[in-house]
C-alpha cells in the first residue's frame, strides 16, 4: 500500500505518524508544495500528484491560513478540489491540523480565525478515545472549523472542534507527529516569537516536548492504527 504525505512547508516532518505507516508496510510517498526559497511568499502554483495512485492521502499543517485564498490561493483552492475529489470517490484521509481544516473546507465547511489560539499541550474531550485519544496533544493553530454535514465531531476543547470523522476520513486539529526535532524547526522558522506572543516560554514548551515524548508516540501510534482499522479500513484488527 501507498500512502502520500502533503508536506506544505519545509518544516513539516512527518515524525510519529510517518513512523507508523512505515511500521504496516506502506510504501510512502512525499509532496512538498512551498519549498524553503518561497517560504516568505507562499503563493506558488502545485501540481498535485494523482491521489489514484495511492491508498490514503495525508495532508499535514502548515503556518498559513486555510481560509487565506489571497495568501495562497494559487495552490490552496487547487489542493481543496483535489482533497474534495478523492473523498468523494472513496479515498481515506487524515488531515493534520491545516490538513483537517482544507479537509473542512472541501467538504462545505468553513475555516476562519479563532477568538484565541491554541499553542502548547493540551487535553481534549473524546467522544471515541480509542480512535482520539484525550492527549494531551499538541497544538499550533489560530483557527478553527465548522464541522461539515454529514461528518461526525468526536472531539473538541473549550476553544474549537478537534476532530471530525467522514466516511474513511479523519481530521484531527492537533499535532500528532510532532516531536521535538519537529518543534524546533517549528521554532527556527518563526514559531518562537509566536510562542512569545501567546504569553509563553519557547524553551519550556521544548523541553515540555522532550519530556511528553515517548507518551506521545505511543498515542500517535494508537491514533494512526485506529484509523488504519476503524476509519479506513485498510487493515485488519489483530
Amino acid at each position: 500500500m501507498r500512502v502520500l504525505f502533503v508536506q506544505h512547508d519545509h518544516v513539516s516532518p512527518l515524525g510519529p505518524v510517518g513512523e507508523r505507516f512505515a511500521h504496516h508496510g506502506f510504501e510512502i510517498d512525499t509532496h512538498l508544495v512551498v519549498p524553503e526559497s518561497a517560504f516568505s511568499a507562499p503563493n506558488i502554483t502545485s501540481d498535485f500528484p494523482d491521489a489514484r495512485n495511492y491508498d490514503v492521502l495525508v495532508p499535514l499543517g502548515a503556518p498559513w491560513g486555510a481560509w487565506d485564498d489571497a495568501c495562497i490561493g494559487n495552490w490552496l483552492v487547487p489542493e481543496i478540489a483535489w482533497l474534495r475529489d478523492a473523498v468523494e470517490r472513496g479515498m481515506p484521509v487524515l488531515g493534520i491540523c491545516f490538513g483537517g481544516q482544507l479537509l473542512a473546507r472541501a467538504l462545505g465547511g468553513t475555516v476562519a480565525p479563532a477568538p484565541r489560539a491554541e499553542i502548547g499541550w493540551t487535553s481534549v474531550w473524546s467522544d471515541r478515545p480509542t480512535l482520539v485519544g484525550e492527549g494531551p496533544w499538541f497544538q499550533f493553530h489560530y483557527d478553527r472549523w465548522t464541522v461539515p454535514a454529514g461528518a461526525v465531531e468526536i472531539a473538541r476543547t473549550p476553544a474549537a472542534s478537534q476532530a471530525f470523522v467522514v466516511g474513511r476520513s479523519l481530521a484531527v486539529q492537533f499535532h500528532p507527529e510532532l516531536d521535538p526535532a519537529g518543534l524546533q524547526g517549528w521554532m527556527d522558522w518563526g514559531g518562537a516569537s509566536k510562542v512569545e506572543e501567546n504569553g509563553d516560554d519557547p524553551a519550556i514548551m521544548l523541553e515540555q516536548t522532550r519530556a511528553f515524548e515517548a507518551a506521545a508516540r505511543e498515542r500517535t501510534f494508537a491514533l494512526v492504527d485506529a484509523f488504519l482499522t476503524d476509519v479506513a479500513g485498510l487493515l485488519a484488527r489483530p
